[in-house]
């Protein structure tokens, strides 16, 4: 089958399982994930989602998540657009919800109650906004990141000189004017007009405030970075609401637009740059003398907390963080230490397969999860595997913590060791490696972490993962059935809901936001209680 027919076999097949086109109002995606507005909850039948080949998972947020995975979900969801346009177009009279709004309040109240009151309080939803903000960015950074990574190499062994200058304009363009673009987003996401942002925050890259004088320092471009920007439209917001509110329509159109741009730009260029300035610099030397000084103890605990940070959902702020090191140093350091949450993941997955050597339906999912755990896409292997099962979940998390503490211990010996761009993680990452002592260190320093993180999560599991009552209930022949096994996405002891996420936030367990990556980059979801503990 051509991978377009694939694609669209693949959306055809979701749509009916989610209500049909008359049941989505929104269609979105992120890194891993197809994102969906619903009318009603209660006509998606998740069970036969689950069992779909391409369905890794799904999870319930403000909206619907199925789980398909890097790359698929970007072909996949123009394709389901299409099948719903088709449809709606098809049957312009079922457009709208296909119960009434009496009906929808009485089926979904006490499901949309128990996640808002769960997910939705003040924090979670500013973190689900800075998510919005910098996931979209993402892509670039990754291919800019690569094209650096290969540039770097290039010059290194001295070939192709005269292509270098042109790789390097590739991969620094962007980051150039990042700022830019975050601006842009932040005022989308904040309800501005998003060119007044991305207007606004130009400044704070243009070469000009260089002449400018500021608390008595004379101001550099870049000045306060993505933070700046990210201040600078959320002004703007500010005062555009205010101008819209005041201006008489007549004037609006010439009078908002400046007054935007005046009154936001001074700010930015009077207190905006040097604040943020000093707020990005205060953040690289942090996590510079956090990792200097804490060494192998703060990768300890850096990357054994990040999970549970990505389950409740806090793991979006590191976004910005990673951003600004990324603007700030050429990289991140943060991230390669966060990844080894993954690499724990994977051996408690492998340890979940040897003690359990009658339950074929289990070691089955691990068998198909595996390859996408290894290239940091995690969400298979703790939704199907470690998480339902409880125990596992938290010595996966033990893994993760030693593969944090060996990268974290040779930070402190001299050896750094950072990504270019956020969102792969696992062996996704090696292209996007960087650091101070030449590329084959820094490999053989990630991969050594990553191997720590694969041999003491399958250690902590495998002694110290299952109780007796655990292995009694689980370490028994089972037939797969249809409706709770899927392809990848696995058995489902215990119901899930919750998201997985990178570092950055994108929907993995490496990336932002991912996944999760990272991203996320996936914000705010939350897991039920695990079974078995």
């Amino acid at each position: 089958m051509a991978t377009e027919d694939k694609n669209r076999a693949t959306a055809a097949a979701i749509l009916p399982l989610v209500g049909g086109a008359a049941n989505v109002s929104s269609v979105a995606h992120c890194m891993t994930r197809l994102r969906l507005g619903l009318h009603d909850r209660s006509l998606v039948d998740d069970e036969a989602l689950r069992a779909l080949p391409a369905v890794m998972g799904v999870v319930e947020d403000e909206t619907y998540q199925i789980v398909l995975g890097p790359g698929t979900v970007a072909r996949v969801t123009p394709e389901f657009e299409r099948l719903v346009a088709e449809a709606r177009e098809a049957a312009p009279e079922s457009v709208t919800a296909p119960v009434s709004a009496d009906d929808l309040a009485a089926q979904g109240a006490a499901i949309k109650a128990q996640q808002k009151a769960k997910n939705a309080t003040p924090f979670k939803l500013f973190l689900r906004r800075i998510a919005n903000i910098f996931v979209p960015l993402i892509p670039a950074l990754i291919g800019c990141g690569i094209i650096a990574g290969l540039n770097g190499l290039l010059v290194n062994l001295g070939w192709l000189p005269a292509v270098t200058p042109a790789l390097a304009a590739m991969a620094s363009g962007f980051m150039a004017l990042i700022a830019v673009f975050v601006g842009y987003n932040t005022a989308k996401e904040f309800g501005g007009t998003p060119i007044l942002g991305g207007a606004v925050a130009a400044i704070i890259v243009f070469p000009g405030v260089a002449k400018i004088d500021a608390f008595g320092q004379t101001l550099s471009p870049g000045q306060g970075g993505v933070l700046g920007a990210l201040g600078a439209a959320v002004l703007a917001v500010y005062v555009e609401k205010w101008c819209r509110r005041w201006v008489p329509e007549a004037l609006d159109v010439l009078v908002t637009p400046t007054l935007t741009v005046l009154i936001s730009g001074l700010v930015t260029i009077f207190g905006l740059m040097y604040v943020a300035g000093e707020v990005s610099s205060a953040i690289g030397t942090f996590a510079d003398w956090l990792l200097s000084n804490g060494g192998s103890g703060a990768g300890f605990v850096l990357g054994g907390l990040f999970l549970p940070l990505v389950m409740l959902g806090l793991h979006q702020a590191l976004i910005p963080i990673h951003t600004t090191l990324i603007e700030q140093q050429g990289f991140t350091v943060l991230l390669p230490i966060l990844a080894m949450a993954g690499a724990g993941q994977v051996g408690a997955a492998m340890a979940v397969y040897f003690r359990l050597p009658r339950n074929e339906s289990i070691r089955r999912t691990i068998r198909s999860a595996l390859p996408a755990g290894l290239l940091g896409v995690g969400e298979p292997l703790i939704y199907g595997v470690s998480l339902p099962l409880g125990r596992p979940f938290i010595t996966a998390c033990v893994g993760g913590a030693f593969g944090g503490g060996f990268v974290g211990l040779f930070h402190q010996l001299g050896d750094t060791v950072g990504s270019t761009a956020i969102g792969p993680s696992g062996w996704a990452l090696f292209p996007l490696l960087d650091g101070n002592h030449g590329l084959g260190s820094t490999i053989a320093i990630y991969a050594g972490g990553l191997l720590t993180g694969y041999v003491a999560g399958f250690l902590a599991t495998y002694f110290f993962g299952f109780s007796q009552d655990l292995l009694t209930e689980f370490n028994v022949s089972q037939a797969p059935a249809p409706s709770t096994v899927a392809a990848t996405g696995g058995p489902h002891p215990a119901q899930d809901s919750a998201p997985t996420g990178g570092p950055g936030g994108s929907g993995n367990t490496g990336g932002p936001g991912g996944p999760g990556g990272p991203d996320g980059t996936d914000p705010g979801s939350q897991e039920k209680a695990p079974a078995g503990v």
